[in-house]
């Protein structure tokens, strides 16, 4: 009887396969015993696991605990987001965007290392604040992610943004503030914030389930 190439090629690769497997086991057990190997095994997929997450971490994604009302009713006080890290390596900040960042250099220190904010003003914007809203370049902002009702002042900050004197959001910054407009810290307090100290860009809620969500 003979054989085809098709035959040989359709069996070859299976058979020769499982003495690799079965030698570099055997490695193992020679080495460690069958119970180490078992032990090594599961270390080698183990680190691979811990290995890839600190990757996805520090390049891709990560996730933030809300730890403030400052983003509500958008962020709640224990909502967990992810944040994508490679945003804005792709395309410029965008308004609107919900974005994790450094804390900025003149606020006191904290444990809390980021804060997360909405972006309200791009670099080259004029910022004013006139009859509970927001001006942009002396153009009303619509803002349809603030509740019916929320106003936005500027009385207690020392920024003031008025329709007279409009804060100007320098090149490479951009102007961030909180939909809890009279419960949020923002660049009304302490000024635009540089590009370069954001962590990447908030898209969705994952925790809890129930509030599982885009931004």
């Amino acid at each position: 009887m003979t054989i085809t190439p098709n035959d040989d090629s359709e069996t070859a690769g299976p058979l020769a396969a499982v003495p690799e497997q079965g030698a570099e086991a055997g490695r193992l057990e020679r080495l460690f015993g069958p119970t180490g190997a078992t032990i090594v095994e599961w270390a080698s997929v183990i680190a691979g696991a811990v290995l890839l997450a600190l990757v996805v971490k520090v390049f891709l994604l990560q996730a933030f605990y809300i730890p403030s009302p400052s983003m509500y009713p958008t962020l709640k006080n224990g909502d967990r987001v992810l944040v994508n890290k490679l945003s804005y390596k792709l395309h410029d900040v965008n308004r609107g965007d919900v974005v994790v960042f450094e804390r900025p250099p003149s606020e006191a220190e904290s444990t809390i290392p980021d804060l997360i904010k909405r972006v309200i003003g791009l670099p080259g914007d004029s910022v004013s604040f006139q009859g509970g809203h927001v001006f942009i370049n002396g153009d009303q902002l619509d803002e349809p992610y603030l509740p019916e009702g929320v106003t936005t002042t500027s009385d207690f900050a020392p920024n003031h943004c008025t329709t007279d004197a409009p804060c100007l959001v320098p090149p490479g910054d951009v102007w961030v503030m909180g939909d809890n407009r009279n419960d949020s810290k923002d660049s009304r307090y302490f000024g635009p914030i540089r590009e370069n100290s954001i962590v990447g860009r908030a898209f969705v809620i994952v925790w809890p389930l129930n509030r599982i969500a885009w931004l």
